[in-house]
């Protein structure tokens, strides 16, 4: 390879640039869109695919081709191996592949019995990897180009990038309210609140302390994918949002969750729990984030996932090197309060970021503790399979830095139907009714940009 990576200035945000690229269906956007200060810092586009990787009815495919393996960690790994550079750059990403890995693979590696239908078939992981990279430093401004030079010589990939971006335009945008879809729930209200009794009988027993419930939305929309995306970074920023056409389907996430964030070695997990609606006004609102706060029931339930990422955490990690260096940070977004804690620790030498995302995924954030018994829990009582909802999104680096979200707040797009899930995380103090519309004040912007 022959690495190469040149900065240059533009006017354009990351979204600007994102677009002179989207007709190229592989292209993929990982998008920063607040808290540039902090976890917003760097969105990332992803151009020129050079290899795909897909893992899809217990087969492995690389460039469309089964290989001879059916572990998609060790095939992914083999592909990484291929491809190493150092990055000797403040940048965390500089070069790799971008994509998903979608909660059912979790099923598939713990063995949960197969119990819920599925409605919206899509490959388990889909990854692609990218010659050229654009990075955007949100807070200073600037513009990274990268080339590793297996398509087209570096320079002059990068030349032609940056001639693409010179010639391109601010894109104007402001949201107008349309007329409401019709949604489709896998749950009615009434089995929803039935399947909460039911798994508080399950704590009531000893199975489980928590367990995450979801209730997934369908709707018809004509809409192309791109138009709702833009409606969702306008209406609901958010810090790991993403954009990705794949085969023939569409991801269009506003994720407020981090997953797993592997950088020199440093891993940290944000998990989040605890949901209150943003008020009508300065004074509601402000009463609603207190309320969050001083929520006995919210924290109780962010710690008791804590522990679990922490005990996820010390398999990868070097002893005593997992800390909780946050434990219950109030964050607020467009439609919703959250409570966030901040989980790290030193990966150890002879594992990489894969390795990492293998011992702790599903993320415990949407399955509960004991996970393996809640993930049973939510195949019995869940109608329909996840799919990607609450899986999760982002990059695996070249130099084995590595960024994901949680794939909530997330819609899937297959012939012009959508798809979205809203949960949330069921203890034995739940109160049925509020659980049920902390799900309807989740999926707010989301029914929006579908409307």
């Amino acid at each position: 390879m022959n690495f190469l990576m040149e900065e240059m200035s533009t006017y354009l945000d990351a979204f600007d640039i994102y677009s002179l690229f989207k007709e190229d269906k592989t292209v993929t956007f990982l998008d920063s869109g607040i808290d540039h200060n902090n976890l917003g810092r760097y969105s990332f586009i992803g151009i020129n695919v050079f290899s795909s990787f897909k893992y899809e009815d217990n087969k492995c495919f690389i460039d469309g081709k089964v290989v001879d393996t059916d572990e998609p960690f060790e095939a992914i790994k083999r592909i990484m191996k291929n491809y190493k550079i150092n990055n000797n750059t403040r940048l965390p990403y500089i070069g790799g592949a971008m994509g998903y890995f979608s909660y059912d693979l979790g099923r598939i590696l713990e063995n949960i019995p197969k119990m819920a239908s599925n409605n919206m078939k899509i490959p388990e992981v889909y990854l692609y990897f990218y010659d050229n990279a654009i990075i955007k430093d949100n807070l200073e401004n600037k513009i990274y180009i990268t080339a590793l030079g297996i398509l087209k010589d570096s320079k002059e990939s990068i030349k032609h990038i940056k001639e693409r971006i010179s010639r391109g335009n601010k894109i104007t945008y402001t949201y107008l309210e349309g007329k409401e879809n019709k949604f489709e729930a896998n749950f009615t209200k009434e089995d929803y609140l039935a399947s909460i009794d039911k798994l508080r009988e399950y704590i009531e027993n000893g199975d489980v302390y928590i367990a995450n419930l979801t209730q997934s939305f369908s709707c018809e929309t004509n809409k192309s994918p791109y138009a709702v995306y833009k409606e969702l970074r306008y209406i609901n920023p958010s810090p790991f949002a993403a954009f990705l056409n794949i085969e023939d389907f569409s991801i269009i996430s506003s994720s407020p969750e981090r997953f797993l964030k592997i950088k020199d070695k440093i891993i940290e997990t944000r998990p989040i729990k605890g949901t209150r609606p943003r008020g009508r006004n300065a004074s509601e609102d402000l009463k609603n984030a207190k309320t969050l706060v001083e929520s006995e029931k919210d924290k109780s339930e962010l710690l008791m996932i804590v522990d679990l990422e922490r005990n996820d955490l010390s398999k990868v990690c070097n002893a005593d090197s997992v800390k909780v260096t946050e434990l219950f940070k109030l964050e607020k977004y467009s439609t919703v309060f959250h409570l966030v804690s901040t989980i790290t620790g030193v990966l150890k030498d002879e594992l990489t970021a894969l390795d990492c995302l293998k011992a702790c995924f599903p993320g415990g954030s949407i399955t509960g503790a004991p996970k393996i018994r809640a993930m049973e829990i939510i195949e019995e009582l869940e109608p329909t399979r996840r799919n990607l909802y609450t899986g999760c999104i982002g990059y695996l680096g070249f130099d084995g830095n590595m960024d994901l979200n949680i794939a909530i707040r997330t819609i899937v797009i297959k012939d012009k139907k959508a798809y979205f899930g809203v949960g949330g995380g069921i203890t034995w103090e739940s109160i049925r009714e509020d659980e049920y519309q902390e799900t309807l004040d989740k999926a707010k912007a989301l029914m929006r940009c579908l409307s």
